[in-house]
């Protein structure tokens, strides 16, 4: 994963490690799709986003801003999905769902000649909405090559 080696996640806490982790997955992401790896690319971008979501919902400057319900578990990515759209941190332009199944094949076929580009608009669309996004992709530590 792009982020192996250039971060120390326990070190930067549970707010700031999700943070840099999502940031560094949507950077390599990013780079896998445009090499033509785009099973590992989707895959990348799926941590991106679950790391985003992450972030969001521990970051105490947040709290605010979405209402989970009692019981509603805030480990399950598609429950956090779900409430982050119906809190209205979300505008719910994301299919969350037909995300994931695209998730789930590139984990067992090969997806070379899938069309990424809308997925990819709507994977920045969700960082974007979530404050990931825009970020200086200078101040990360710089890529390592044998991360894929």
């Amino acid at each position: 994963m792009p982020h192996f080696g250039l971060m120390d996640e326990n070190a930067l806490g549970l707010v700031q490690g999700p943070l840099m982790r999502a940031k560094l997955h949507i950077r390599g992401g990013r780079r896998r799709l445009r090499q033509g790896k785009i099973s590992l690319g989707i895959i990348t971008l799926y941590d991106a986003l679950i790391s985003a979501m992450q972030w969001y919902t521990a970051n105490p400057e947040h709290t605010m801003n979405f209402q989970a319900g009692e019981g509603e578990d805030l480990r399950d990515d598609r429950k956090v999905f779900e409430i982050l759209t119906r809190s209205g941190v979300l505008d719910g332009s994301f299919d969350y769902d037909a995300f994931n199944e695209v998730v789930e094949k590139s984990l067992y076929e090969d997806m070379s000649s899938y069309d990424y580009a809308d997925m990819l608009k709507g994977c920045e669309s969700v960082m974007t909405q979530l404050g990931v996004m825009p970020f200086d992709e200078t101040e990360l530590p710089p890529e390592d090559p044998r991360t894929v």
